[in-house]
Order: structure tokens, then sequence, then C-alpha cells
């Protein structure tokens, strides 16, 4: 599991550095740090599961490994596209004339 700490989003409620104290401490002002470069072991999964579940504001994001799959190209044709247009209808409406 990876996380991500947006700290312009946090609004300092601390509740991260209350269930996950080894991954978020806070600073000075009370605002949420990431401890570490995000990288969770399956052992605090957990922990940080609830954390990040917790966060009011949701400052914490988990970084996913998944890429989306990139769409399907569309089917080859023969057809003109300029077959399909129905210009007598468009000429009234966009003042255009023969």
């Amino acid at each position: 599991m990876r996380i991500k700490l947006d700290r312009t989003m946090c609004d300092g409620f601390g509740i991260c550095a209350k269930h996950a104290p080894e991954y978020f401490s806070l600073d000075d002002w009370g605002y949420a740090v990431l401890v570490g470069d995000g990288n969770v072991p399956e052992q605090d999964r957990d922990a940080v599961m609830r954390a990040l579940l917790d966060c009011p504001v949701h400052a914490i994001m988990e970084i996913s490994e998944r890429r989306p799959e990139p769409p399907p190209p569309p089917p080859p044709t023969d057809e003109d596209p300029a077959a399909r247009l129905n210009v007598d209808d468009n000429e009234a409406e966009w003042g255009f004339t023969r």
C-alpha cells in the first residue's frame, strides 16, 4: 500500500496521528506531516486505512499501482462521415444557404 498526504487540505484534526503515529506526526501548528516515503507494509495497513477513512477533510489518499486500460480504438469503417450529416436542418438554424 502507498499513501499520499495533501497538506494543503489538512485542517489539523490530528486523527491520523492518533490512529497511525508511525506514519503521521503533527507539526508545531497541529497539521499532519507524513513520516517516511508513504510506503505502508501489510502489517500496518489497517491502522493507516483507519486514519485515511477517518480523516474529515480527506487529506490522505491511497495511491493505486493500477493504471487505467486505454480505450479500444474505433472500428475501421469505409463510410464517409459527411454522408451522415443532415445539412438541410442545420442551414436554417445557422443561417447558411446554398
